[in-house]
């Protein structure tokens, strides 16, 4: 999925449905794909439940939006923040949207946001509703970025890589993957190759990762345990790679293709 870096994003936060554990990985992932010019999280600031984010918002200049609870079991947090998404979507003065919470009621703001034009990100829990994942461009689970901040940074590196087994990941992410590589997954990725294919089967590796997030937003190799759609590839005996010069330098176009092709 290209995407350029000069992307401004209006980050929007749900301060009642998302930790304030790993706010530090979050805003890291956001800057991949863009520049946060607004930074906004809506609460009930008189909750009690919502006291960790208020450690967190001064260091990372995160602006409070307060929003009292009208009424019990209404949560007014959650029209604010789309009240003030629309406010900032008519400004012009955004390219795209980070919205953090693992609640569906932000299926129609993701839909309407991508209708007008805007990226639209989303970060949440596994939990997250199918809903609300597939009406954004990408989603990310924000469980992996803690298993990333989690990883130990003083583990020995192997100076010897030993060769490669369908079992046995050259580089993981996560100390714990979130999901496991099914049936399901593997025909995933040999559909996309087969749809992306020329007349030898091999698929361009780039054109394969945009293909698999416009398929499936919440798709990202780090889910697996794997921090390259390579590595994931390479750890499935039914693909093959192959690693193409491209006369400048030491560039190499990556391609794949399922082993039964000829």
């Amino acid at each position: 999925m290209e995407i350029k870096k000069e992307l401004r994003l209006a980050v929007l936060i749900d301060a009642d449905n998302v930790p304030y554990s790993n706010i530090k990985g979050m805003l890291e992932e956001m800057a991949k794909y863009g520049t946060p010019t607004f930074k906004r999280i809506y609460a009930d600031w008189t909750k009690p439940t919502v006291s960790g984010w208020k450690t967190v918002l001064l260091e990372h200049a995160i602006t409070p939006i307060h929003q009292y609870s009208y009424t019990s079991g209404k949560n007014a947090t959650d029209s604010s923040m789309i009240i003030d998404a629309m406010d900032i979507l008519y400004s012009g003065r955004v390219d795209g949207f980070c919205i953090v919470s693992s609640d569906s009621d932000f299926t129609r703001l993701a839909t309407r946001l991508r209708e007008a034009g805007m990226k639209v990100f989303g970060f949440g829990e596994r939990k997250t509703p199918t809903a609300f994942i597939s009406a954004c461009d990408k989603f990310i689970y924000i469980e992996i970025l803690e298993n990333n901040k989690n990883k130990e940074p003083g583990s020995p590196r192997k100076t010897k890589a030993k060769p490669r087994t369908p079992q046995a990941p050259a580089s993981t992410v996560t100390k714990e993957p979130i999901g496991s590589i099914t049936k399901g997954l593997v025909k995933l990725l040999s559909d996309s190759i087969d749809d992306l294919a020329d007349e030898s089967g091999w698929t361009f590796l780039g054109d394969l990762g945009n293909l698999l997030i416009k398929k499936q937003p919440d798709f990202d190799p780090r889910n697996y345990g794997f921090n390259k759609l390579l590595l994931l590839i390479e750890s499935i005996a039914q693909f093959e790679v192959e690693k193409r010069e491209t006369g400048k330098g030491n560039i190499k176009n990556v391609y794949v293709r399922t082993r039964n092709n000829p």
